[in-house]
């Protein structure tokens, strides 16, 4: 079920009127149906993987709290690591199966055939489940918590279960932490209408970040894309460009919804986006970036490998480590990795050439707060992350080089003049109106940078402000990507 589907129209208002009329004490277990049915849209049959990762890693939960009364210190170590290690081993290798199975049986059979040696054939198609790397990772964060001491096992399993599938970020995050959701779970919300209308209007802001923004530069940008060849310099400039906007918009605005969804039921959810574009390095991008996710392999695999403590080249290691795992998770294909490997690659080399830059600015004494000096580190920041974006938008690791080829191929800047502009994939009034959504995207959030949109809409008198939210609402409705043949477009992080 898409957030921006009819379908979703009719389910959520039920999920949430059903959410606030049950007494406290049935609101999860309204809760855990709900999220599997909205799941089981999908393919009923990958609920049950969902239901097993669950079962397995709330297990795990139990037998390592279990492991915890085990009086003999080396014994009571063993036990507890095991756990963990078949939680581990368990849901990786489903992962791996559903996920990865495919990508190794292509590699292994290059390999095969270099040797010429008999390729291997499955006989079988796997079909990726929804969402399936989000709700993994969550579960096993869970496993590592309670490892750790950071929470106690949960012992009713229906909760836990709701902790994985809770539906508003099951299938895209944010990877959600256990000391979060599972605590708000147990908690008793009570109505709160201010809650409710900030939910709402963030859900709001989401579509009309999807749907306006989003999936109109999808248009040109699977336009040129999908026929590279056809095109060369500031074309395959702008394609890139907009498939910043557009990657972002589509999973800024699927968590600005699932944020939103949850606030209306009284839950917090952890931020995941925090205007990345106006980062002034990488690891200020990846600080903004997909935060969940981010923080996720900084606790539970940067800083167990030793993170910056064992040296500077343990600490580039780490960091290549951890790069190179997330372009993997993003998807089974060479490309992923190597835009995780330019990630990392941006961050050693930031680091190696630091004092260098450190010693510039002392000796021609910059002043790095300076407006021009940010600018310019924000500017030479998103044309960094906007190179990497090739490869993860390109359909193959090949194919991306041929992009780069054609991006330089060609000086061509007389297209902003000669109308060549509307023959990328969209007409001009929609060329136009997507550039206008992108100012509206760039002042809101400029003017986010101390407080939220919301909170000064807050002090403006009731007229302006209900003015400003049917605008909003009208906005969307008219402007949004869909028409007669409409088919809601999924978030691109759903492949994930």
């Amino acid at each position: 079920m898409l957030f921006n589907s009819l379908h979703f129209l009719i389910f959520f208002p039920i999920a949430v009127l059903g959410y606030w009329i049950l007494p406290h004490k049935a609101r999860w277990v309204w809760l855990l149906i709900t999220s599997y049915y909205f799941y089981m849209c999908w393919n009923a049959s990958y609920a049950l993987l969902m239901a097993t990762s669950t079962v397995i890693t709330y297990l795990s939960g139990l037998l390592i709290g279990r492991a915890d009364r085990i009086k003999n210190e080396k014994k009571r170590t063993k036990m507890r690591k095991l756990w963990v290690f078949l939680s581990f081993a368990i849901n990786l290798s489903i992962l791996f199966f559903f996920k990865y199975f495919n990508f190794a049986v292509d590699n292994l059979n290059l390999v095969l055939d270099a040797l010429h040696i008999k390729l291997l054939t499955p006989d079988f198609d796997i079909l990726l489940p929804v969402g399936i790397s989000f709700y993994t990772f969550q579960a096993l964060s869970y496993t590592v918590d309670i490892y750790r001491g950071d929470l106690a096992p949960e012992r009713n399993l229906g909760k836990y279960a709701l902790f994985v599938s809770f539906f508003p970020q099951l299938v895209a995050g944010p990877i959600e932490r256990s000391k979060n959701l599972i605590t708000q779970i147990h908690e008793k919300h009570t109505f709160c209408y201010s809650e409710v209308k900030n939910g709402l209007l963030l859900m709001l802001w989401g579509f009309f970040q999807k749907l306006v923004i989003a999936d109109r530069a999808a248009i040109l940008v699977n336009q040129v894309f999908n026929n590279y060849t056809e095109y060369a310099g500031f074309q395959i400039a702008i394609a890139v460009f907009l498939f910043a906007m557009q990657i972002y918009c589509d999973f800024a605005g699927y968590s600005n919804i699932a944020i939103g969804a949850a606030h209306v039921m009284g839950f917090s959810l952890m931020q995941n986006f925090d205007r990345p574009y106006f980062s002034k390095s990488i690891p200020e991008f990846w600080r903004r970036w997909h935060i969940s996710l981010s923080t996720w392999f900084r606790d539970y695999l940067y800083i167990p490998m030793g993170g910056n403590r064992k040296g500077t080249v343990r600490k580039y290691f780490n960091v290549m480590v951890t790069f190179l795992a997330s372009g993997l998770w993003h998807g089974a294909s060479w490309n992923y990795v190597a835009w995780g490997f330019l990630h990392g690659l941006y961050q050693v080399i930031g680091g190696i050439l630091k004092p260098f830059r450190d010693a510039v600015t002392k000796k021609f004494h910059i002043d790095r707060n300076l407006f021009s000096n940010k600018l310019l580190r924000i500017l030479w920041t998103f044309l960094l992350v906007n190179f990497a974006w090739i490869f993860f938008r390109a359909p193959g690791i090949t194919e991306a080089f041929a992009i780069i080829g054609k991006l330089f191929s060609s000086f061509n800047p007389w297209i902003f003049f000669d109308g060549s502009l509307y023959t990328l994939g969209l007409v001009q009034k929609d060329f136009w109106m997507l550039l206008f959504s992108l100012v509206i995207l760039a002042s809101v959030s400029y003017m986010q940078r101390n407080r939220s949109l919301r909170e000064r809409l807050e002090k403006q008198n009731i007229i302006f402000r209900w003015c400003v939210y049917f605008i909003a609402i009208f906005f969307v409705l008219i402007f949004g990507i869909y028409g007669p043949n409409y088919d809601a477009s999924a978030f691109i992080y759903f492949q994930f």
